[in-house]
């Protein structure tokens, strides 16, 4: 009789245990705020302090504004004379290494040379073809974030480096660079034979040489990027400059009206690495507004090469503490930390020499 009552009490003490477990955890499901709702979306938290950010803002143009500010994101004039960037000269700056400031160094140059000469072929072929020669500027634009994927799913593969957040933002920063070029094609940009033609082997070349830098060194691959972006954004911004009062007469393409007021913004929120989601929502009444939100993608995209410079440091605007998976242990999937093909390696035959002196 005793040994029936222990057992009772047992199991309703299990039982109660359990059930309790079940209600935590559906308690903190029903907790979780869908990133998707913008009307509701959760408080944004920014990074660490101990992750080091550049406050950079762009300041859109609409109606009434004649200009547009970037403030400490990049610079809109050409590259030439100024040898090392400002993310450079903070990283120079807070680094104790002599050799790596020269290695910095060498690395924005080289960036800095072919980012000109590739400008002043395109000045060269396109100086009054505007929309074949943004046709061809966004084919390559979007190069750099295959390859950042493709590098990132071979380190995935190895067990080296596993960061979603880097190919959630990068395939974000795709898919916004894609709609860049259909809003160009749809506006007879790719009608030449010979555009298509250079706009496809740049690419190739393009993204061969960005697979082989990434996976050297990730700082230097998202250096170009961010001259390439910049570059993007002065081109742009001069042509709004110069023709804005046509534009206004003009009716905006229909893939460009989709993507910017359609119903799911996930993704456009999602490369916009310096802002809350849901904090910028296009307006798009005619080819003007087009380009300001095309000019302003590319500012964005800029900022987040910038920060991407520094290892460790981009993180996806939807992956904050309020989502809610943070408190679930789970779903959290521990991750190696590597920087270049080089340093994986290496850090890779210390973890397994490590193990082996642990098993003897």
């Amino acid at each position: 009789m005793s040994t029936t009552s222990l057992s009772s009490s047992g199991f309703a003490i299990s039982a109660a245990s359990s059930f309790k477990a079940r209600s935590s955890k559906t308690s903190l499901l029903f907790n979780f705020q869908n990133p998707l709702r913008c009307n509701s979306c959760p408080s944004y938290r920014p990074v660490s302090s101990s992750r080091k950010l550049y406050p950079v803002k762009a300041t859109l143009l609409q109606e009434d504004e004649e200009e547009v500010v970037v403030e400490k994101s990049f610079r809109t004039k050409s590259f030439p004379g100024n040898e090392v960037e400002e993310v450079g000269e903070s990283r120079l700056n807070s680094s104790s290494s002599g050799f790596e400031r020269w290695v910095i160094k060498v690395e924005q140059s080289v960036n800095i040379f072919l980012t000109d000469s590739v400008i002043k072929i395109l000045d060269t072929l396109y100086h009054d073809r505007d929309y074949a020669r943004f046709f061809v500027l966004e084919t390559i634009a979007r190069v750099p974030y295959f390859a950042f994927i493709s590098v990132l799913h071979m380190y995935e593969s190895f067990g080296w480096w596993r960061r979603a957040d880097y190919l959630k933002v990068h395939f974000a920063e795709s898919w916004n660079e894609m709609h860049h070029l259909l809003i160009m094609e749809e506006l007879g940009g790719n009608s030449w034979w010979f555009d298509r033609f250079l706009a496809q082997h740049i690419a190739i070349f393009y993204y061969i040489m960005t697979v082989f830098i990434y996976a050297i060194s990730p700082r230097m691959a998202y250096h170009f990027s961010e001259c390439v972006e910049s570059h993007a954004f002065e081109t742009y911004d001069k042509f709004i400059s110069a023709q804005g009062e046509e534009l206004k007469t003009k009716p905006a393409p229909e893939v460009a009206i989709k993507y910017y007021t359609g119903g799911d913004l996930y993704l456009f929120d999602e490369f916009q690495t310096d802002r809350a989601p849901c904090s910028r929502r296009p307006k798009i009444d005619n080819l003007y507004d087009v380009f300001v939100n095309i000019r302003d993608d590319e500012a964005e995209h800029c900022k987040t090469m910038k920060a991407c410079q520094i290892h460790g440091n981009l993180r996806s605007p939807h992956s904050y503490p309020e989502d809610g998976l943070e408190d679930m242990p789970d779903c959290m999937i521990p991750e190696a930390d590597c920087e270049g093909i080089a340093d994986c390696i290496k850090k890779s035959l210390t973890s397994t020499q490590i193990k082996q002196h642990g098993n003897i």
